[in-house]
């Protein structure tokens, strides 16, 4: 391993050999995308990870740009490959913090800027992001391993203290639904999840031609931007109902509650819950009643889950709860 370019060059949660070839499906614009149809990359067997470096200069500047980088700004970097993304961010940021799986392209991002200035302000952790400790940062910036796409947003939006804006990188299908609206075909439960703790939008699309080797998807970049403070809604809670309701998302909403499991849920939730606030249980409970009045009373029993906003959900997971009945 070469030598690090800071202190901070790390292991974090290294693979051992036996699941190298397991981890490596994390990798940027990953394998579940189908084998690549592009030439090899003349640095790496990089179709052992499943990885595609961008290539465009152009495309890289443009994503540094959106971020509008601050001189004070750390800035946190998933999925750095070779460092065509890094040596951009660190021509404007104080300090980069890049976490890449492969300790071959953290291997060569080391060599690119050893004996640089710009050795000074990278620190490398090697590793999986999902696991590994994150430092403080005012920004992401990443070309993201697509197989961690969801939990990479969710870590983010999780994050303490709250980071200024992320400029993302995903595979075009993900990314739409991330800002997809209420009434499309795309709106989602991932949509209403990200859309209530985040402003979402979308920077602008990037061709498969623009990476070594080409991948069979195309991608897109969106600017998120957390809610600062962020609402008073317990996750677990709102994706509860949500995991329920877009379960059959065309469905009206009264009939995806009466499907097979969710009444004895509910029931067992709203005992559950009973039992914390030290309320007395009635043995008698008629759950699908109590549920169907509460679609009826709050207008949405006759909805239908790909046409509910943010609001509409909201609402109705309030009248939930002003009856006792939780998700989580």
């Amino acid at each position: 391993m070469p030598r690090a370019t800071s202190g901070r060059f790390s292991r974090a949660h290294q693979p051992s050999v036996k699941s190298a070839a397991a981890s490596s499906s994390t990798k940027n614009h990953s394998a579940n995308e189908g084998t690549s149809t592009g030439v090899r990359n003349p640095i790496f067997n990089t179709e052992r990870f499943g990885q595609h470096i961008l290539k465009n200069p152009q495309i890289a500047q443009t994503i540094v740009d959106k971020a509008n980088l601050r001189p004070t700004d750390k800035v946190l970097e998933v999925g750095p490959g070779t460092g065509n993304l890094t040596v951009k961010i660190l021509e404007k940021a104080k300090n980069v913090t890049a976490v890449e799986m492969d300790p071959r392209m953290a291997a060569e991002l080391t060599k690119r800027v050893q004996g640089k200035p710009e050795q000074r302000k990278l620190d490398i952790i090697i590793g999986d992001f999902v696991k590994a400790d994150l430092p403080y940062f005012d920004v992401c910036i990443s070309n993201t391993p697509y197989q961690i796409s969801s939990p990479l947003v969710f870590r983010l939006l999780s994050h303490r203290p709250i980071f200024r804006v992320a400029i993302l990188m995903f595979q075009r299908e993900f990314a739409m639904r991330l800002v997809a609206q209420p009434g499309t075909e795309l709106w989602s439960r991932l949509s209403a999840n990200v859309q209530l703790y985040s402003k979402v939008d979308l920077v602008m699309h990037v061709g498969k031609n623009n990476f070594r080797p080409a991948p069979q998807v195309e991608s897109s970049v969106v600017r998120l931007v957390p809610l600062d403070p962020p609402p008073p809604i317990k996750f677990e809670e709102f994706d509860g109902l949500g995991r329920i309701i877009f379960s059959r998302r065309n469905k009206m909403v009264h009939a995806t509650f009466m499907a097979k499991g969710v009444i004895e849920m509910l029931e067992q939730n709203w005992r559950t819950w009973c039992s914390t606030q030290n309320k007395m249980i009635d043995d008698s409970i008629n759950m699908k009643a109590k549920v169907e009045e509460v679609l009826s009373s709050s207008g949405y029993s006759e909805q239908r889950a790909a046409k509910m906003t943010l609001d509409d959900l909201l609402k109705l997971l309030s009248a939930f709860h002003d009856e006792g009945i939780h998700f989580a």
